[in-house]
């Protein structure tokens, strides 16, 4: 995946708003390297030389609760002498939180609190694995 980013490239989805080249090259990583039953699929690749989509799911367990996710994600991506610009993941925060957070996430997974505790802990978390 590291390969794949421009050197100007730029990231965001609900949980990691703003990342820049490392950081998005960092976030799938560490991602990856966590996630030790993650699976993966793709469909409805479509891509020419300027821009490009595709839907994706991932199946893991998401590390800080123990809790089985299944993720459902819509991509576009933008391109830029054949590396990736541009990438917006967009999925549903709060179908996300009421399978990886439990009960806080049913109750309080569509609010800007639950969404901020995550978006915080996430930043703090790449930061960590940054430094290391």
């Amino acid at each position: 995946m590291q390969s794949l980013y421009h050197p100007q490239a730029h990231f965001s989805d609900p949980v990691f708003t703003s990342l820049d080249s490392s950081g998005v090259k960092a976030m799938w990583q560490m991602l990856v390297t966590a996630g030790k039953d993650l699976r993966i699929t793709f469909q409805d690749v479509k891509a020419d030389d300027k821009s490009g989509s595709c839907h994706w799911e991932a199946w893991y367990t998401f590390s800080r609760t123990g809790k089985k996710v299944h993720n459902i994600i819509d991509a576009s991506f933008e391109f830029k002498d054949g590396l990736i610009l541009n990438h917006k993941d967009r999925f549903d925060f709060w179908r996300w939180s009421r399978q990886a957070l439990g009960l806080p996430g049913w109750l309080l997974g569509w609010s800007p609190l639950v969404k901020n505790k995550v978006r915080n802990t996430a930043s703090s978390g790449l930061r960590k694995f940054i430094q290391r």
